[in-house]
């Protein structure tokens, strides 16, 4: 009987998935002459993986400053809480639509506007709120100031990342199999074409080179 038991167990856990193992990815990123690229965003396709030990912010607030959005660029989930907050001394307004190509789409829809008087002096800057509900990337201008340019992507998957100033983005527990990295970078209107990788538990690196040098960032 005991035999028996210890037989039908055995196949119980024979039964069982076997969890794929986990690794490590960093991408990096680099321009048209091989420089690192900050704030872009890299996304692992498919989603199929699983939570990720970070899930991407469903909050997120951009002030506008010294004639900036801060930060330049934000990345989401879908169904992000955003609020504006405008910290200069003069009205703005928040111009929110598709970013790239799509921003010349007739087909492209929704966005938002949003107008936020002056700060007075000695009190808080005038905020509103807006939700990000349609993912993809999200280009953020102001009809007063068309200097004043940022970005918000929007992602439908939580394998999403931005690169940090040394160009890299890096993911942890990824699943091994076949993957396929995308990026996403603001001066980059046509989009790369995807990289295909077949992960493992080893540690593994990519590189994606952007056909453009992005413009210099206004400090």
């Amino acid at each position: 009987m005991t035999l028996r038991r210890s037989l039908a167990a055995l196949a119980v856990v024979l039964a069982l998935p076997v969890a794929a193992a986990a690794g490590t990815l960093q991408v990096s990123v680099i321009d048209r002459d091989g420089n690192p690229v900050p704030d872009a965003v890299v996304v692992l396709v498919p989603p199929a993986f699983g939570p990720v030990r970070t899930p991407l912010p469903t909050k997120l607030t951009i002030t506008q400053e010294k004639m900036r959005f801060i930060p330049a660029v934000s990345l989401v989930g879908v169904g992000t809480q955003a609020t504006f907050v405008n910290n200069d001394p003069w009205e703005h307004h928040v111009r929110a639509s598709a970013a790239g190509v799509q921003n010349f789409e007739a087909a492209s829809s929704g966005g938002f506007e949003l107008r936020l008087d002056g700060k007075s002096e000695g009190k808080p800057g005038k905020a509103a709120e807006a939700r990000f509900d349609k993912p993809g990337p999200v280009l953020l201008g102001c009809h007063l100031h068309a200097s004043m340019r940022g970005h918000v992507y929007v992602s439908d998957t939580p394998w999403a990342a931005l690169t940090g100033a040394d160009g890299h983005a890096a993911f942890e527990a990824v699943p091994e199999g076949p993957v396929k990295v995308r990026v996403w970078q603001a001066d980059q209107l046509i989009d790369l074409p995807p990289q295909q990788l077949v992960l493992g538990a080893a540690p593994a690196k990519a590189t994606m080179q952007l056909s453009v040098v992005p413009r210099r960032r206004r400090v």
